[in-house]
């Protein structure tokens, strides 16, 4: 069994304490590796290589971060085949949506954000005024389980190239994944302490980096519970606050929908990550009059995703992260099944890890629970409309607000009524996303943006200086 060290410093250290933490394969339920258990004194000193490092990493010229970025971006890319087979081991996907839908991810991402940078006018002149854009200092990235390096990513790149300095926290399901970060850093000879690891529990680490007075901003990507603590215990030191959180997001289906495409696009959202993702479309709120020919889409386009052991060829889907995860899903369903009307229950065909079929409710109020609660599991609820006023109100009667997305053959249309959906992005019949375009939700999906130039600043403050005109 593999354990890991920390990296701190520059360097490859031991944890302060002989405490571990197990890394499970959740596709056998076998222990494979063990990451330390952070103390506060490993975070501390984590914090403080961080805080020394940042005036000359913040004083570096930008071209010179942007360089160092580079040379990060290409690791990955290099070493791309080895982090999406680990990642298949940690998450427990199949290796071909870890290299496609998690690593390569990343790269236009990564592209946008540099671009971005390359592009920022750190000193603009205006009048008899100089607007200087200023790192913040020390970024304490805390990341999720459930997309392991393009969470990471998101955070790091944007940070360091800003000029801040980082302690990455990943979560302690998966964490070996910021192993190759952190191996890439030291291969390209980051300075020392500009990028630091440490692995561990969130509410140890996390809570010892949101409190510090020596940590500048915290970036989080969590659950909505999770962010209101960390955001609650960081305003105790007044310091910056990003939060990325939970979702339930909507699609609204009107009544020219293209039904196959409805279901093929949904579903992909909900399937492709076995429902582990904040804006999968885990509500489908459609019109009354499409009801059968809907839900017989819906049916169909679930057949063609085969859920089981992902190191078996013709398997799509693999299990869900971990037993918690597993237990949490089994839950839900259960309480969906006293709420709702069960249209469809898939099968698996492994039973040796946490393996979960699809499910579909139909009929389901748009208050019960399953249709409120982000339930993170491979689970699809269908709320119909009498009227489209009604079907918007619908939409949006969650406290979540990441993404969504609208389905109609009118495309002025679904333009028109976009803007009336309360969240981050909006997507017309399942149009992709673009890495150059934020990311980031309304209410209590959280504040602040991800992606391209918007990800960037969430890393920069302004000052302005003023001169006497002469």
């Amino acid at each position: 069994m593999q354990k890991y060290q920390l990296y701190i410093n520059g360097q490859w250290v031991d944890s302060t304490e002989d405490r571990w933490i197990e890394v499970e394969d959740p596709a056998t339920k076998e222990v494979y590796a063990k990451v330390p258990r952070s103390t506060e004194a490993d975070t501390r000193l984590a914090i403080d290589a961080a805080k020394k490092a940042f005036p000359n990493w913040k004083d570096t010229p930008i071209d010179d971060r942007i360089l160092y970025m580079e040379k990060l971006y290409a690791y990955i890319k290099e070493h791309e085949e080895d982090i999406a087979k680990e990642l298949s081991h940690e998450l427990g996907c199949t290796y071909d949506v870890a290299l496609e839908g998690q690593v390569r991810m990343t790269y236009s991402e990564i592209e946008a954000t540099i671009k971005a940078a390359r592009e920022h006018e750190m000193v603009e002149e205006m009048e008899n005024t100089k607007i200087i854009s200023e790192p913040y200092g020390v970024v304490a990235a805390i990341t999720p389980w459930n997309y392991p390096l393009s969470q990471i990513t998101r955070k790091i790149f944007p940070a360091l190239l800003a000029g801040n300095t980082v302690v990455l926290k990943p979560s302690q399901n998966t964490p070996i994944t910021a192993y190759f970060v952190a191996d890439g850093c030291d291969f390209i000879k980051l300075p020392e302490g500009v990028l630091n690891l440490v692995t561990g529990r969130g509410s140890e680490v996390g809570s010892v980096l949101a409190k510090s007075k020596d940590v500048d901003m915290i970036s989080f990507t969590g659950s909505t519970e999770g962010g209101s603590t960390l955001g609650a215990q960081a305003q105790e030191t007044i310091k910056k606050v990003q939060l990325e959180l939970g979702g339930k997001s909507p699609a609204l289906v009107l009544e020219d929908a293209d039904v196959e495409l409805v279901a093929k696009k949904v579903l992909d959202t909900v399937y492709s990550n076995v429902g582990q993702t904040c804006s999968c479309l885990s509500r489908v709120v459609a019109p009354r009059s499409i009801k059968q020919e809907l839900e017989e889409a819906l049916i169909e386009e679930t057949k063609k995703y085969t859920f089981g052991n992902p190191y078996d060829e013709g398997t799509k889907v693999g299990p869900l992260s971990s037993k918690k995860q597993f237990e949490k899903v089994t839950s839900y369903v259960a309480i969906g099944k006293s709420e709702a009307t069960l249209l469809y229950e898939g099968e698996v065909k492994d039973n040796k890890g946490y393996n979960f079929p699809p499910v579909i409710f139909t009929d389901v109020d748009q208050n019960a629970t399953i249709a409120q609660e982000e339930i993170f599991g491979p689970v699809l609820s269908i709320i119909y409309y009498d009227d489209l006023e009604e079907g918007i109100d619908i939409s949006n009667n969650t406290i979540y607000g990441l993404s969504s997305a609208v389905f109609g053959k009118d495309i002025d249309k679904c333009l028109e009524i976009a803007p009336k959906i309360l969240a981050g992005d909006v997507h017309i019949n399942g149009a992709s996303g673009n890495s150059n375009a934020p990311f980031g939700g309304y209410k209590m999906s959280g504040y602040g943006r991800e992606k391209g130039k918007y990800g960037l600043w969430e890393f920069l403050q302004s000052k302005a200086i003023y001169v006497e005109s002469k």
